[in-house]
């Protein structure tokens, strides 16, 4: 039984083919530039080597089409036909407070998310997209949308009201929605097997560090607060959005220059953050070789970047009373560790010590690893997320009829014994070139 997971984003869309029976991961992929001309897809089966091929999608169903075909081919397919696929999983940024957990798609859920689309005007729109073109090309397989907003919908009316009248909220929905749930769930989880600990006893902070960047704080368990707001556009400084600044100050611009709304929401989401500090960069291997070579703009985007978090993991520090652990995840918290020192350093007075030895070995998506000091009160993980594996279960879950709220569902990673197959496989290798790195990978309690 396979199971085709898919998010689809503006001018892309990636897929994950996962082997239910196996427990394996058949083909990973990407379709980039779609809609925008010059359209390819680069396509990696377990065992080969990646590859690329030119095709246009001016649609997402031309998209969604194509991935299917290149699934299906005889020179570089994994399934024999669609009739394999049994169920298909979707990433929906945004479900506004109608969502606590994933459901199976039907034309009410589609009016939902077409509801909240303006509440997620970079992500949500092309997430329908993806929908309506896969259910074209798949008519006859429940498809799952498993949502970035439902793990916060455990936050208490204080963490997710806005001091602004109450009526916005009873009207509009305006409140704190927080995103990346589907990382968070599965590093939560995580996080309370390597600790040994009842999940629903866990107090965690979670940084979850990519171009777009939130931090979690999980009590007993549960998301509790989170840094992101509304939109994505709150909380930590990233790639290209400002994170938190002061409320009046787009007015202010705007008198100033003359733009438009739209203008200054393009300028927040797309312009600012890392891009905007810098002049030039959002990638942060880009900043910290520009940092390394003496850029002192790359370096205060660096300084301001991890003070941001700073202040996040001592408030939610102070929110929570009690921390089991601190977690990093993504892109950014997995691999960059200049990042983390930066963070990470002034925290003993917090509890938080950490490795720097340690830290500088840790950059790996292949094992879970630990980075802090033994006398550290609060451990440091680095956990590699793995959204396209809770969208894989809650797809198969629903198709079963076996679902249920993530406090009344177990995932199979929350087993002391789990295993991801590819990654362990990834570890052989490459503790062939690092062995080093054995020393921080990180054994449940």
């Amino acid at each position: 039984m396979v199971i085709l997971v898919l998010n689809c984003g503006s001018s892309s869309a990636k897929y994950q083919v996962y082997d239910w029976d196996a427990k394996d991961i058949l083909a990973v992929g990407v379709v980039e530039k779609v809609t925008l001309g010059g359209s390819f897809i680069s396509h990696k089966v377990k065992g080969r080597e990646e590859i690329t091929i030119q095709h246009d999608c001016p649609t997402h169903t031309d998209a969604v089409d194509f991935i299917i075909k290149t699934l299906t081919s005889k020179e570089n397919g994994v399934i024999s036909d669609m009739s394999v696929i049994k169920a298909v999983g979707h990433r929906v940024l945004h479900g506004g407070d109608k969502f606590t957990k994933s459901v199976i798609v039907d034309d009410a859920a589609m009016a939902a998310f077409n509801e909240v689309k303006d509440l997620g005007p970079l992500h949500n729109p092309a997430n329908i997209m993806g929908i309506e073109a896969a259910k074209k090309v798949l008519p006859n397989v429940p498809h799952c949308a498993i949502m970035d907003t439902a793990w916060h919908q455990t936050m208490p009316p204080e963490s997710f009201l806005y001091a602004t009248p109450y009526e916005w909220y009873e009207k509009y929905g305006v409140r704190r929605y927080g995103f990346h749930g589907t990382s968070f769930l599965y590093t939560a989880k995580r996080a309370a097997v390597l600790l040994g600990q009842d999940p629903y006893k866990t107090n965690l902070i979670i940084c979850h560090l990519g171009n777009g960047a939130s931090v979690n704080a999980v009590k007993d368990g549960k998301s509790f607060d989170t840094s992101m707001g509304i939109t994505p556009l709150e909380g930590l400084i990233m790639g290209t959005r400002s994170g938190d600044a002061d409320p009046a100050m787009p007015f202010y611009v705007m008198r100033k220059t003359g733009m438009s709304p739209a203008e200054m929401e393009n300028a927040l989401n797309k312009k600012s953050g890392l891009l905007g500090i810098t002049g030039q960069y959002a990638d942060r291997r880009d900043i910290q070789k520009a940092a390394l070579a003496g850029d002192a703009r790359a370096k205060l985007a660096q300084d301001m970047e991890a003070q941001r978090v700073k202040k996040y993991i001592g408030g939610y520090l102070a929110t929570l009373g009690r921390v089991d652990a601190l977690v990093f995840t993504a892109g950014v918290g997995e691999f960059a560790f200049f990042i983390r020192k930066k963070i990470l350093e002034g925290l003993e007075g917090l509890g938080i010590v950490y490795d720097s030895k340690k830290n500088d070995l840790a950059c790996t998506r292949n094992t879970e690893t630990l980075i802090s000091k033994p006398e550290s009160k609060i451990p440091i993980y680095i956990i590699p997320t793995d959204e396209e594996l809770v969208m894989t279960e809650d797809a198969y879950a629903l198709m079963a009829g076996t679902y249920d709220v993530h406090t009344k569902f177990t995932y199979s990673f929350q087993s002391k014994d789990y295993v991801n197959k590819g990654r362990a496989e990834g570890l052989k290798e490459e503790l062939k070139k690092k062995p080093d790195l054995q020393s921080v990978i990180a054994v449940p309690k």
